[in-house]
């Protein structure tokens, strides 16, 4: 398995912004799907973004189209989702996951059971 480390959490006010970092230890993260996934207590994870790594080819659900944006530092080996445009709906435990793409499609609302490697998850507070 990858292990994925992630940091950047923290609360703001809405229209504010964070950005979340996620790094893949002990391997390339080249060659990979990865995705950033959100959950609130009592409710599914829901994938919200993905990115080839390769390539830098993105998918943004909806609810976050226009407002988050994939950034890749390939000497970090540092994935980051920047998050504008806050809003308290955005309030969630955000998770990092990561595959390599031969085992699945990265897509704009990525499927939580399709990822084997996950980060510990970074909370995401947005004040109103």
């Amino acid at each position: 398995l990858v292990q994925l480390v992630e940091s950047g959490g923290g609360s703001v006010q809405a229209g504010g912004s964070l950005r979340l970092s996620c790094a893949p230890s002990r391997v390339n993260y080249t060659n990979m799907c990865m995705a950033w996934f959100r959950q609130v207590p009592g409710r599914e994870r829901e994938g919200v973004a993905s990115i080839y790594t390769a390539g830098s080819k993105s998918y943004y659900d909806d609810s976050v189209k226009g407002r988050f944006t994939f950034a890749q530092d390939g000497a970090k080996n540092t994935l980051y989702l920047q998050m504008n445009s806050l809003k308290p709906s955005d309030s969630a435990m955000y998770y990092c996951a990561a595959e390599f793409v031969w085992n699945l499609q990265c897509s704009a609302r990525p499927m939580a059971g399709n990822f084997p490697n996950w980060g510990q998850g970074t909370q995401v507070s947005v004040s109103s």
